[in-house]
């Protein structure tokens, strides 16, 4: 049976945005295994006891039911320079656990820091975030993305970001580039457009 993952800020000992990813879980378990049943993962995962004031990373593995539950002391990639990757072919419509097809494209960085997946010649994600694109004036998140973050979905609601089909050749209408994930807010990895190799 295939794993799914779902990856939870931990801060001052508390799940952040834990509505979004019990709702995301819940949906793949139903929609994957036909389980109606709901699981809170706050209910069903101990915060260790002993886990430090800092920001952590709760990786749940589930599939029909939860798995395991790892914690991580987190900290933020320095990434500054992208190479858009094309690949028609992707589908990650769900968080698996197996990313060796992300882990494959992620090789074709060519120097770069991270990747860009281009499909069907619209921008979609990095090999492990959402993105936001900074106009001078908006922050847009591309209509197209591989996988629904629950941070993207966050900012969507709360009007931070608006989706916008964006295409390579729609580049040079931004001025940066913010990679967005549960982990990750917008601000915390920028990088110029002009540093995104084609």
């Amino acid at each position: 049976m295939c794993h799914l993952i779902e990856t939870i800020k931990v801060s001052g000992k508390q799940f952040l945005n834990i509505a979004c990813h019990n709702g995301r879980m819940n949906h793949a378990r139903l929609k994957l295994f036909g389980n109606s049943d709901k699981i809170d993962i706050a209910q069903s995962v101990r915060i260790p006891a002993d886990l430090g004031e800092g920001v952590y990373k709760c990786t749940v593995t589930y599939s029909r039911n939860i798995v395991k539950a790892e914690f991580s002391l987190y900290s933020i990639r320095k990434i500054r320079s992208l190479k858009a990757v094309h690949c028609n072919s992707i589908e990650y419509e769900y968080k698996y656990a197996d990313r060796s097809l992300l882990n494959s494209l992620l090789q074709q960085r060519m120097g770069c820091d991270e990747i860009i997946i281009v499909k069907d010649g619209k921008l979609t994600d990095t090999s492990f975030s959402n993105i936001i694109l900074y106009d001078g004036s908006n922050w847009v998140t591309p209509d197209t993305p591989l996988l629904k973050g629950t941070k993207r979905e966050k900012l969507l609601r709360e009007g931070f970001i608006s989706e916008a089909s964006v295409s390579m050749s729609d580049l040079n209408k931004f001025d940066k580039v913010s990679l967005i994930n549960s982990m990750l807010d917008p601000g915390d990895i920028i990088a110029d457009c002009r540093n995104i190799l084609a």
